[in-house]
């Protein structure tokens, strides 16, 4: 079940690219409705439903509450309407608590103010503005923070099975990952937020083993040696790769610092020397990766017949590996996908959010999204540099 926001967001869009569904929705109440109205308009309208609201009471429901949804839905269970409501009379004490909360208290985190900035943090990139992108995207981990902290959630599955927005915060915070970097090439404030973020995030969700907790390691060490400071990334390699050798991708990403990273010094003798050391353990994993690494290294070294040969090993080493990713530069990805029917015409939110089916994606498609290519072909971004040594470093 997807929430009343999500579900509201979802249905503006369709409307934006549908004229037939747009003639559809009729009456249909949406938050940007409630911009019109005055307090004393919203809390009559919520009179009208038997609910009686003020200021301090709304206070005290926030306290326990993470969204307006949270308070509307407990609302219209309590109330003497629910038997006899209309068509839109749930809606519409979402809209009126949504549109409340965030008049009176606006410094108060919720799940629809944090929906909102991912989703704007979207359209930023979208538009091509990463730094923009950034500053809300870093307000919306600050709101993270804070839901984590109110509620004592612990874990990512169980803050989206709360949150249950229009984008997933397992998905969203590896895009914030990603565009961190991106920001941070222009302005360096943006990889000290990236390793401030990184830290957090292994503080609270770190998993060993897991793909998104190895990939925040590679990005905080990325971003330290981008900042100049190699000896911590260094440190933190030692320490990861000791405690668990057999991380594959974590030597790829101590080479690359060599290589790729701060490429005004490039050391490729250091860069060669992790990747050996890694491709040396017993049962390491994602030995092809480290094994197209290598040769990628003996190729620009005019070491041809060498890269060929270490080819050779990885294909054999990775013979009996099944599994797919979706791969973006950089390494994998992981990425969770809800899909909704519209369910006929215009349903209100709280029938609406509980279809399932194959009809429209709500997982946003980020703009920095890449076709698979091979490294060794021209670069999707257009650059004319072979993926290897342009977005694939």
């Amino acid at each position: 079940m997807m929430s009343y926001v999500a579900m509201e967001r979802i249905v503006e869009m369709k409307a934006a690219s549908d004229t037939e569904y747009r003639k559809q929705l009729d009456a249909r109440p949406f938050r940007s409705h409630a911009k019109l109205l005055t307090d004393r308009e919203l809390l009559d309208k919520l009179d009208s439903f038997g609910l009686h609201m003020d200021r301090p009471a709304l206070e005290r429901l926030l306290k326990e509450a993470l969204s307006a949804e949270e308070i509307a839905r407990s609302l219209v269970v309590q109330s003497a309407f629910k038997g006899k409501r209309r068509r839109w009379d749930t809606d519409w004490v979402w809209i009126c608590i949504a549109a409340l909360c965030q008049r009176w208290f606006p410094e108060t985190p919720s799940f629809e103010r944090l929906d909102d900035r991912m989703q704007e943090g979207y359209q930023q990139i979208k538009s091509r503005n990463v730094p923009a992108a950034c500053r809300v995207w870093l307000e919306a981990w600050a709101d993270v923070l804070a839901i984590l902290d109110k509620a004592r959630i612990t874990s990512m599955p169980e803050f989206d099975d709360r949150f249950r927005g229009t984008q997933s915060l397992f998905n969203w915070v590896q895009d914030l990952e990603s565009e961190l970097w991106n920001a941070g090439l222009r302005d360096r404030q943006f990889l000290t937020a990236r390793i401030a973020v990184g830290e957090e995030f292994l503080k609270r969700f770190a998993v060993d083993h897991d793909l998104i907790t190895e990939n925040w390691r590679r990005a905080i060490a990325e971003s330290y040696f981008e900042l100049g400071e190699t000896r911590k990334t260094d440190s933190l390699y030692d320490e990861w790769l000791n405690a668990d050798p057999q991380w594959g991708w974590g030597w790829i990403g101590w080479s690359d610092c060599y290589r790729h990273t701060r490429t005004e010094f490039p050391d490729l003798k250091r860069s060669e020397e992790f990747l050996r050391k890694g491709f040396a353990v017993a049962g390491v994993r994602d030995r092809g990766d480290m094994a197209e690494r290598l040769a990628d290294l003996c190729q620009d070294q005019g070491r041809d017949e060498e890269a060929t040969q270490l080819l050779r090993e990885g294909r054999q080493g990775n013979a009996q590996v099944h599994q797919t990713w979706d791969i973006r530069a950089g390494g994998s990805v992981l990425r969770q996908e809800t899909t909704v029917s519209f369910g006929g015409e215009g349903l209100p939110l709280d029938q609406l959010s509980s279809l399932n089916g194959l009809h429209h994606s709500i997982t946003p498609q980020p703009a920095f999204d890449r076709p698979k290519v091979g490294r060794n072909a021209p670069c999707p971004c257009g650059s004319g540099k072979k993926l290897k040594k342009c977005c694939g470093a």
